[in-house]
């Protein structure tokens, strides 16, 4: 079993390739919900819908995120409501939060909405959102707390971090069969997704770290960061924000203590050395996925460097 740990974007595209190349029974996918935000009475799950979009086939490839050919009609006439609409929700993509609000309001757990629309989307792989309970990651910043999203689509990450909560993580769990897929996994991937407000908040969850510390499989990162620059989002502000260094080996030094390897991008290749200094052997790669064929083709440098897979 491959098990991955995914964020938005840069994950969906790496799990595009995955998914092209491993058997869907074998591909266990966790995904945050640190991002997961109300709006407009409708509960969205921004990293999950993503993945499930890209997988789907139904991604809007331009953006990296929402329906293809996706209209907004429903958010022009809200804000004609004076409802704020700076988190475009599309037409077709809103269908998605009014079923999946249904369905948590009528008392089904997150994750089993989740599995419901995964399979009437016809995506095979198994897609679990990390926790059924609820986390929000917040930004503390030099202008005062916010959530994630307004940070980042809002206010578009203009605003000096000082640091990042993920709120309700001490009393949350994670989801029914994430650290079951965890301990059964012959690898864990971690995705290129960014290690503070993606990844973070699922190995904030109670068992999770430890788990992939004390668990058998081989764990392999791939670096979200291409020429000292993460490919998309701010990441690098996040992590200087919290005395990290923002680059690929402050990525990896992250993980140190349960990363066996880890993809670095070749306009990347000076950090070698120092990410090898931590004990985590480094694979040299092209990580950059402009097309489908180059999420294929990182797919196969992610899988050819586990050995126990």
């Amino acid at each position: 079993m491959l098990v991955a740990l995914a964020g938005g974007v840069g994950a969906s595209r790496l799990l595009y390739g995955l998914a092209k190349l491993v058997p869907p029974e074998k591909l266990t996918i966790i995904v945050n919900t640190g991002d997961d935000i109300e709006m407009h009475g409708l509960h969205i799950s921004p990293d999950v819908d993503t993945v499930i979009y890209m997988l789907a086939g139904l991604i809007e490839e331009r953006r990296g995120w929402g329906i293809r050919g996706d209209t907004f009609h429903c958010l022009e006439m809200l804000g004609r409501y004076g409802c704020e609409t700076w988190f475009r929700l599309g037409d077709k993509d809103l269908a998605t939060h009014i079923y999946r609000t249904m369905l948590l309001k009528q008392g089904t757990p997150l994750s089993v909405a989740t599995e419901k629309i995964r399979k009437m989307l016809g995506v095979e792989p198994k897609i679990i959102p990390m926790t059924n309970d609820r986390v929000e990651t917040w930004i503390i910043t030099d202008v005062g707390e916010m959530h994630f999203q307004e940070y980042y689509v809002k206010r578009r990450f203009r605003d000096r971090v000082l640091g990042v909560v993920y709120r309700g993580i001490r009393d949350a769990s994670p989801a029914p069969g994430v650290l079951e897929a965890l301990r059964g996994a012959e690898a864990v991937v971690l995705c290129p997704s960014n290690p503070i407000v993606s990844i973070g908040p699922i190995l904030a969850l109670k068992g999770v770290r430890r788990t992939l510390v004390e668990c058998e499989a081989e764990k392999i990162a791939v670096s979200p960061f291409v020429g000292s620059k993460p490919v998309k989002g701010p990441a690098d502000r996040l992590m200087e924000g919290l005395g990290v260094e923002p680059s690929a080996y402050g990525v990896a030094k992250l993980y140190a203590d349960f990363l066996d390897k880890f993809v670095l991008d070749v306009r990347d290749e000076a950090l070698r050395d120092r990410i090898e200094a931590l004990g985590i052997e480094v694979i040299i790669a092209d990580t950059l996925m402009k097309t489908p064929a180059d999420r294929i083709r990182l797919a196969r440098v992610v899988l050819k460097s586990i050995t126990r897979f």
